[in-house]
């Protein structure tokens, strides 16, 4: 599709249900990165619960990501509109009680449940609402889209996720230095009562799948797929990406702050989604011809790479160029993912297995949080020779891709490799 016929596309082959979910995405996305940005910081330091907030940080980022498997029937019985509601609601309740626990009037009823329990239970809280979020706004982009549209269409929300990951954590800095750490997370919880508002007066439900999944199903598909050994080794290899991508939110702040004395840690957090933003089409374009696996072998290993840039560089310029070549190296290999998953797939199964592509984000993060929190009591707070934790975070990444490199030689079936 040339330049031209994308721009007649673009104004003409959207309905208004598609903009208003997109919209609607993008401001959720300024929400929840804007609180991620200092969310690690926000509970080692405000809430008092020092690096175990990182291991929390990973139980909340993996619920975010798995839970999603199984709402997909919810959103499929209540419908979007009833679903976003609810997401948004359990948003701006759950950012709300997160922050709760970080304001002076908060402390009494916070204190009588207990710190711990009670950080707990509003991460989980808005980790069910974060579950609702994914399949209510592909799903919406998938049924307002075309044959002609789908692909523009899907371009444009990424775009938006990626402007939203951006912006997030600079509005974020701002909330931060003007009101205090803890208000960051009312800004999140504002934010998602004025997405309540906006999805009550202007989203209208899209036109419904003739059925949907039920529980059962789901639990059937999972069973299918994690029969599939090949299938489950690639998405744990393949985790180890996202075990780096999430040290930008969980270990990071922490080393630019305080040892390399840069306070204002959230501008190089939103690097990497400035990077995508711009690094995407031209990457995409370049390696349309390498095969999905060698493409994703390159992309790991350069995102690898990066961490030893922060390692020997010891200074915010040197993150700057750090966070740039790992988006070089997530914009390598992220477009390919799915495409590879696809091929990996039985023919007849491939809808099933994509459902469960987004497992390496969860495992990722998951581990990420403990593994975070480990680092920096290590290597920030305790004395040891600060460059340790990027290498130690850059040798899981060449691990990884060894492992891959591994897989390929011996696991992945010729269909795949192809």
């Amino acid at each position: 599709m040339g330049l031209s016929e994308r721009l007649r596309v673009l104004r003409t082959g959207f309905t208004r249900t598609f903009w208003v979910a997109n919209t609607l995405e993008l401001f959720e996305r300024f929400a929840f990165y804007g609180s991620k940005a200092v969310l690690a910081v926000y509970l080692a330091e405000k809430v008092g619960l020092g690096t175990t907030g990182n291991s929390l940080m990973g139980f909340y980022g993996f619920s975010v990501f798995f839970l999603p498997i199984f709402a997909g029937p919810v959103v499929d019985r209540w419908g979007f509109k009833k679903s976003l509601l609810a997401c948004f609601s359990l948003f701006c309740l759950g950012y709300f009680l997160i922050g709760l626990a970080g304001l002076s009037f908060g402390q009494g009823i916070v204190g009588t449940v207990g710190k711990m329990p009670w950080v707990v239970a509003v991460l989980l809280l808005t980790a069910i609402g974060g579950s609702l979020i994914k399949p209510c706004i592909v799903g919406t982009v998938a049924r307002t889209t075309t044959k002609e549209t789908k692909s523009l269409g899907y371009s444009i929300y990424y775009t938006l996720v990626n402007i939203g990951g951006a912006l997030g954590p600079l509005l974020a800095l701002q909330v931060r230095e003007g009101l205090g750490i803890e208000y960051v997370l009312v800004m999140s919880s504002a934010t998602s009562l004025l997405l309540v508002l906006g999805t009550l007066v202007f989203f209208r439900e899209p036109e419904r799948a003739p059925e949907g999944r039920t529980f059962g199903k789901v639990l059937a598909d999972a069973a299918l797929v994690f029969r599939n050994v090949r299938f489950v080794v690639f998405l744990v290899i393949f985790s180890g990406f996202w075990i780096m991508f999430w040290q930008v939110f969980l270990s990071l702040p922490f080393y630019v702050r305080d040892i390399l004395h840069f306070e204002r840690f959230e501008i190089l957090e939103t690097v990497d989604a400035i990077a995508i933003i711009f690094l995407t089409v031209p990457v995409a374009a370049l390696m349309k011809k390498v095969p999905p696996i060698l493409a994703m072998i390159v992309g790991f290993a350069v995102a690898s790479v990066s961490w030893l840039v922060i390692a020997f560089s010891q200074s915010w310029q040197g993150v700057v160029v750090a966070m740039i070549l790992f988006a070089l190296g997530e914009a390598t290999q992220a477009p390919r993912f799915y495409e590879y998953v696809a091929d990996l797939a039985p023919r007849e199964q491939i809808g099933t297995f994509m459902g469960f592509a987004f497992l390496p984000v969860a495992i990722g993060y998951g581990v990420a949080g403990p593994l975070s929190g480990w680092l920096v009591a290590h290597y920030v707070k305790g004395g040891a020779n600060p460059a340790g934790m990027w290498i130690v975070l850059s040798t899981i990444g060449f691990g990884s891709t060894v492992c891959m490199l591994l897989y390929d030689r011996f696991l992945a079936p010729k269909k795949a490799a192809a």
